[in-house]
């Protein structure tokens, strides 16, 4: 018999982003709660994710930038790079991040909050690694994700470290080699060069931050390219650990053999979902190849079980704070919905998808991505501008950049966008902001390349390149006519082409 017994009307695995925005939810409609934590409190992107990688990225901006001095006609002073110093702020201000975090958690009510690790008895019953046994109506898993790690990397050994890692650092080391190119890779990877750390990323598939559109690829291959080595589309053949370090052996993408020592081998090569200790094959949950729950992403709902719900990094979505937040709140609310009346529940509102790379220059993805079109098999033209020759980019030396802007043939309304180039983040918010708010008052138009040229563009500044891509999204829309004509000509081909045979 099981020490404890509690009875509860929901009970959230987990305290992060997603787990702390279901408990609030929850709390406005029962005081009947147990919210479950077995590892540290303290949110994914406090801990190991948003807050620490930008300390890390900020000293090595300021430094980078110097470097650019002479440039601008000025001179260049000598910075020497503290490496305890640098990671000391970053693990101060980081442990800041997470106090806050850990106060709020611990200011929750003390009967509401068990610290122990949950485990799936059947699918209303968890045992915790305490003893107790809690019964709950309604479950939300939250339970985040950890870094992926690829069985051939293990071979490094102690000095196989992950992202996560990175940031409990006392000093920063003589080299690394990074493993992954996309977000978290490159913008780890770039850091640590500009801090003076030898770095070479290595990446298995020909991309860079996953991008598809081969026009702005090979842009950002490059930049970013130049400035650290990268070995894309590359082979492990062996890798083994040292005593005072990793020895790395590859093949190139043109079959060249090589081997490279580095003191530590960087994994950054995707999260997977926290859900190996939840012993779900205790439950009816249907579960996908990893043994992760299969849910509904409108509501997240699983399947199998209605009555549980997943939210944030443990779910399928993409793994970004205000998505967390925004199904953590859905979570809460429909479990709560479910106990009063199960086919109340309610879908997410829909939402404009963006994702920034914080590298320099930073890359936002807005909407559809190049890839999410093709796939679909959506046709769309696009508008382009660089920043080569940009009025405002240049004058800052800042004059690196490209912007892909995706509409619909014939209307000219924004699919998404693919923004390279300096502090992309903000014309990623005006862009997403733009196309939600004219999906919101004209769902059957949206916003079109047209309607966005009638706004205000101050001069000069950086949102000018955004205007030229805006001007040649809109020369690229095939009107009604346009498209006749070229019906017409492809239909006489086609007969030509079949007389001829």
């Amino acid at each position: 018999m099981p020490s404890k017994i509690i009875h509860v009307d929901i009970a959230i695995i987990g305290t992060g982003s997603a787990g702390m925005r279901a408990y609030a939810q929850a709390k406005e409609k029962t005081d009947k709660i147990a919210i479950i934590e077995g590892n540290v409190y303290g949110t994914t992107c406090a801990r190991v994710g948003c807050m620490p990688s930008k300390l890390m990225i900020a000293p090595a901006e300021v430094r980078h930038r110097v470097e650019t001095f002479a440039k601008f006609g000025l001179e260049q002073p000598a910075i020497a790079v503290d490496g305890k110093a640098v990671m000391k702020r970053v693990r101060d201000e980081r442990d800041r991040f997470v106090g806050f975090v850990e106060r709020k958690v611990e200011s929750w009510e003390e009967s509401h909050r068990f610290k122990a690790w949950a485990s799936f008895v059947d699918d209303h019953t968890l045992e915790l690694s305490t003893g107790e046994h809690i019964v709950a109506k309604t479950i939300v898993i939250a339970t985040g994700s950890s870094p992926r790690v690829p069985e051939p990397l293990k071979a490094a050994g102690k000095r196989l470290i992950s992202s996560d890692d990175v940031f409990y650092w006392d000093d920063l080391p003589e080299s690394v080699g990074v493993i992954g190119a996309g977000i978290i890779a490159t913008e780890l990877g770039q850091a640590l060069h500009r801090l003076g750390v030898r770095v070479k990323t290595f990446n298995r598939s020909d991309r860079i931050l996953g991008i598809h559109d081969p026009v702005l690829l090979d842009y950002v291959k490059d930049t970013f390219c130049v400035e650290h080595p990268h070995e894309l589309a590359y082979t492990l053949d062996s890798m083994k650990e040292l005593d005072d370090g990793v020895e790395m052996s590859y093949t190139t993408k043109n079959g060249e053999q090589k081997t490279d020592r580095f003191e530590y081998i960087l994994n950054a090569t995707g999260r997977v979902a926290n859900v190996a200790r939840l012993t779900l094959k205790n439950t009816s949950l249907d579960l996908d190849d990893d043994g992760s729950p299969i849910s509904n992403p409108e509501t997240m709902q699983c399947n199998g079980a209605p009555h549980i719900f997943i939210s944030g990094d443990a779910s399928t979505s993409p793994q970004l704070l205000h998505i967390a937040g925004q199904e953590g709140m859905l979570a809460g609310e429909n479990a709560m919905r479910y106990l009063d009346d199960p086919t109340s529940i309610r879908s997410k509102e829909p939402q404009v998808l963006i994702a920034t790379a914080f590298c320099d220059p930073q890359y936002s993805l807005v909407g559809k991505s190049y890839a999410d079109l093709k796939k679909a098999e959506t046709s769309f033209v696009v508008g382009q501008a660089d920043l080569d020759d940009q009025g405002r980019a240049r004058v800052f030396q800042v004059n690196r950049g490209l912007i892909r802007l995706y509409g619909e043939p014939q209307t000219g309304r924004l699919l998404g966008a693919e923004l390279f180039g300096p502090e992309m983040e903000h014309i990623g918010h005006l862009l997403a902001w733009g196309i939600s708010l004219a999906n919101e008052q004209s769902p059957e138009r949206g916003l079109t390349a047209n309607h966005a040229l009638t706004l205000p563009f101050y001069h000069p500044t950086i949102e000018e390149a955004l205007q030229n891509a805006l001007r040649d999204l809109a020369k690229n829309v095939i009107t009604d006519l346009e498209q006749g004509y070229k019906d017409v000509a492809e239909a006489e081909a086609s007969e030509s082409a079949k007389l001829v045979n």
